[in-house]
């Protein structure tokens, strides 16, 4: 009987082959290839992970047998790697593509319905197209109702596809009886958590938008949204391959930060209060709230398994709880992965803002949000990414590893 991963790995390896036989491979800036399914490396054999004991960052550049990659072309298969690790450890499996997803789109609206292993479950999105520009349009989903600037976002061309998370992930509710959508389909004592289950409904309207035959918006997608859900589009975008642009705002504990630095940053919500507060994280990462060092992955590779798409990370020094200091290591971190892809120019972190209100459309953040857009959903600009950290949450990559970042082989 095949594993859930395995039949994962099935579905995806089809998938890659069909798109390798037409053609449909998009290209990034900075030359590396993009999938254009949802996890392209799905057919890499993965070995079981185990928990380590390493206060420090785990390298990314290490395969599970200890040999380091030696070429972008090895970064496939260790993405899959650190995939596997996130899921079994952080989050819970997210399915492969369910048998059946069908829906509509309008250009007020989206419809989801999918089907299952015998059930089947259905949800909706409102959608506002942009002030400018003509159909097909880009999208930017953005998760709970609020992230990045959605003005700025239609006027720089982009639709925004305003989506509700706890239609597919109920909060409130016990682990051992979720709800929502996702749930519906994979049982109300499934261990994967909420966060997982949220970006396992981007990814349904992802396919949505592909089917719909490009007359009001095609698939060129972004995922943002702040606090909560700042945590929910991370999550989408390090586990869809096909969002072009990913923007996390202010996502704290759970989100991008570093779980290994949550206990040493002073008033950051610690990790059990995080695991506790919602069924956000899966149920085997309970394991771990006490002790992050015996993790074997953590969010400087999740980061890393964005790259090279687009990666706009936003963060809040001025809260102490959103542990923008671990938050910044996190990203400094992912950043190496980046470059030795040759994708520096497409990730930027920006935590150096002046106002400290939770969740704020800053002003500093205006001028990256449509250079990003431009970028990453419209094709038509090459702004290089950039690191603007505040000085109140510095975080010190060279304090949290060890290893080398590699020059990579073309």
């Amino acid at each position: 009987m095949k594993t859930s991963f395995s039949i994962r790995s099935t579905v995806a390896s089809l998938a890659v082959a069909a798109l390798a036989a037409t053609g449909m491979v998009m290209a990034s800036s900075a030359g590396a290839a993009l999938a254009a399914v949802e996890d392209e490396g799905a057919d890499c054999p993965v070995a079981a992970s185990g928990t380590v004991s390493n206060p420090q960052l785990p390298d990314p550049f290490t395969r599970l047998d200890g040999s380091r990659i030696a070429s972008r072309s090895d970064w496939r298969c260790r993405r899959a790697e650190i995939r596997e690790m996130a899921e079994r450890h952080v989050y819970g499996q997210k399915p492969a593509r369910p048998a059946g997803v069908t829906g509509t789109v309008s250009g007020s609206s989206i419809t989801v319905n999918v089907s299952d292993q015998g059930r089947s479950a259905s949800f909706s999105a409102s959608v506002q197209l942009p002030t400018t520009g003509s159909a097909p349009y880009p999208a930017v989903v953005v998760v709970g109702g609020f992230g990045a600037d959605t003005a700025t976002i239609r006027s720089s061309g982009a639709a925004v596809i305003s989506y509700d998370p706890l239609a597919v992930g109920r909060e409130g509710t016990p682990r051992g009886n979720k709800q929502g959508a996702f749930y519906n389909l994979y049982g109300a004592t499934s261990s994967t958590g909420i966060l997982m289950a949220w970006a396992w409904g981007v990814s349904r309207i992802i396919d949505v938008v592909e089917q719909s035959g490009g007359s009001v918006l095609r698939a060129d997608v972004g995922v943002t949204g702040c606090s909560r859900y700042g945590k929910g589009a991370f999550t989408a975008g390090v586990f869809d391959q096909r969002i072009a642009l990913t923007m996390p705002i202010e996502s704290g504990t759970g989100g991008a930060p570093i779980f290994r630095g949550i206990a040493g940053e002073s008033g950051s919500q610690p990790l059990s209060s995080a695991y506790g507060e919602q069924p956000w994280l899966g149920d085997a990462f309970g394991s771990f709230t006490g002790n992050p060092n015996s993790l074997p992955v953590d969010t400087h590779e999740m980061v890393a398994m964005v790259a090279p798409r687009g990666l706009f990370i936003m963060e809040n020094p001025h809260i102490d709880w959103l542990a923008a200091r671990s938050g910044s290591v996190a990203a400094l971190g992912g950043a190496e992965v980046y470059k030795a892809l040759g994708a520096g120019d497409n990730i930027t972190y920006w935590s150096d803002v002046s106002d400290g209100t939770h969740c704020a459309s800053r002003t500093e953040w205006r001028a990256p949000l449509q250079q990003h857009i431009q970028k990453f959903l419209l094709k038509t600009g090459n702004a290089a990414g950039t690191f603007r950290i505040s000085s109140r949450k510095a975080g010190n990559l060279a304090q949290w590893r060890t290893w080398p970042t590699p020059t990579l082989s073309d």
